[in-house]
């Protein structure tokens, strides 16, 4: 059975205690913490790294909105909120689901269901044999990660998943998801090393490439290799790379 380590992030306790009721109900869910304001959300989720999060819109002094923005790595987020007009805006946050106060437990139970089913989904396609549930479990939820990312005025909160490729540029890495090209102001080894190294791999010392995003593999010059992604982008991988990648690739 999958467990995924939750907490909330609400001013109110009344409302947190009417959460964690709802939460008792669910034996897949496990409650790690609580806090009652965005500061404290952050430590909270900085410290115990959750796959879950119930977050409140509506704060005193910072909003929900701005906790997601603080974030490198984004959990899983449902908003619970008594207003509805952040509805459109939260799904701009991709939020898995956003849920109204007073929340009804078959609502409640209907998001959690869909947040299992998702993950157990993922977790059917296994990356490696001889890694175990555990070990995948982590794999699937890092890759569903959200990372925020801020170039000028604008911000992106995009999953791991749909990034396909990492370049440095001066002293930025330029960002490659979705048709868009942000520069992040973090080395690649910074970012090398958060990635999972099953998906992500170091095509040569300034790009990182996720392997399920290329379309397809050429011989190149001197027994070096060259990558087409679906985006369209040509990546050489230098000659000592390509021997790791062939490896990694092969059955």
């Amino acid at each position: 059975m999958i467990i995924l380590k939750a907490v909330i992030v609400e001013d109110s306790r009344l409302a947190r205690n009417e959460l964690k009721e709802l939460i008792k109900a669910h034996e897949d869910i496990k409650l790690i913490g609580e806090a009652e304001n965005v500061d404290e959300g952050y430590q909270l989720i900085f410290d115990t790294k959750p796959d879950l999060l119930f977050l409140d819109i509506n704060m005193p002094e910072k909003d929900g909105f701005e906790l997601l923005e603080m974030l490198d790595d984004v959990p899983i987020t449902i908003f619970t909120t008594a207003f509805d007009e952040y509805a459109i805006k939260s799904f701009e946050y991709n939020a898995f689901d956003y849920l109204l106060k007073p929340i009804n437990q078959k609502r409640f139970s209907r998001s959690i269901e869909k947040v299992i089913e998702t993950t157990k989904r993922q977790l059917e396609t296994p990356i490696s044999e001889e890694k175990n549930n555990e070990d995948l479990k982590k794999d699937v939820l890092n890759l569903d990660k959200q990372i925020f990312i801020k170039d000028g005025e604008k911000c992106w909160l995009v999953k791991i998943k749909e990034i396909s490729l990492f370049e440095i540029v001066g002293n930025y890495t330029r960002v490659f998801f979705d048709g868009n090209t942000p520069l992040i102001y973090k080395s690649l080894a910074q970012i090398e090393e958060k990635l999972p190294h099953e998906v992500f791999f170091r095509a040569n010392r300034q790009q990182i490439i996720n392997i399920h995003h290329v379309k397809k593999v050429v011989s190149w010059f001197n027994g070096k290799l060259k990558i087409e992604l679906q985006s369209g982008e040509e990546i050489e991988i230098s000659r000592r790379q390509s021997y790791m990648f062939k490896e990694q690739l092969s059955l």
